[in-house]
């Protein structure tokens, strides 16, 4: 049995990349794909050729960092379905530079999409979940979860941030499934945020090796194709040939 069909599905962060990838697969898995970001455009493309090949999906704007954007999209999706089954806490951003260079604008930035937008995406559904006694709770964090790499030090402490939130919040609400994807190297657009030097260079050293977001999507449908009493608490993925 297909244990995502017809399930009710929040993504942020999710016209191109991981969130793009991954609402393509969960529609053509039989899922709704409620999707929200900054890029309305893109969304509505998304949305078009999804329904175009079968799939249920609708699209709005969405600024993560705007607690009552993400708060309005949650009521939305009750409101239409009655349920949020899964919120798939994607959006993030990663201008990576050394911290000498003192890009502090960029390093609020990542605070606020990156820890602010998990965390107000947490704050949007949790109430939901609990008075329907179940859900699912995925959040996108990264291999820099795991390994620190210079001109990464504030993404990376971002997304050990996504990892220790997600950890509580597994340990605090036994009704709940709580999901921390890691990618590795992944194709996307993150890079194209690095507005210093140095860290463009390390990055595209970095990026010599990776896997398609296809494959991180897979993952991410793994986790919620799960029997209702199995968590899967994490999963990190990344290319087989990649040193870190």
């Amino acid at each position: 049995m297909n244990l995502i069909t017809d399930k009710i599905i929040v993504i942020t962060g999710a016209s191109s990349g991981i969130g793009e990838a991954t609402a393509r697969l969960l529609a053509r898995s039989g899922a709704t794909v409620v999707l929200g970001a900054r890029r309305l455009d893109r969304l509505q493309q998304l949305v078009a050729e999804i329904q175009a090949e079968g799939g249920t999906a609708v699209a709005y704007a969405l600024d993560v960092t705007a607690r009552e954007q993400v708060q309005v999209l949650i009521d939305r999706t009750v409101a239409a379905y009655g349920r949020v089954d899964v919120i798939i806490n994607n959006a993030g951003v990663m201008p990576l530079s050394p911290l000498a260079a003192l890009k502090v604008d960029e390093w609020d930035r990542m605070i606020d999409v990156n820890i602010r937008g998990v965390l107000h995406g947490i704050a949007a559904v949790l109430p939901q979940m609990q008075a329907q006694g179940h859900g699912q709770v995925i959040n996108i964090a990264s291999i820099g979860a795991h390994a620190v790499s210079p001109t990464a030090a504030v993404y990376c402490a971002t997304k050990y941030a996504v990892w220790a939130i997600s950890e509580g919040l597994r340990q605090e609400s036994p009704a709940i499934r709580v999901t921390t994807i890691s990618p590795g190297v992944t194709t996307s657009e993150l890079a194209e945020s690095i507005s210093d030097a140095q860290g463009r260079e390390e990055m595209r050293s970095f990026r010599a090796t990776a896997i398609p977001a296809e494959a991180v999507a897979r993952a991410i449908g793994f986790a919620i194709a799960q029997p209702a009493d199995v968590d899967t608490s994490e999963i990190i993925i990344r290319p087989t040939a990649s040193p870190h």
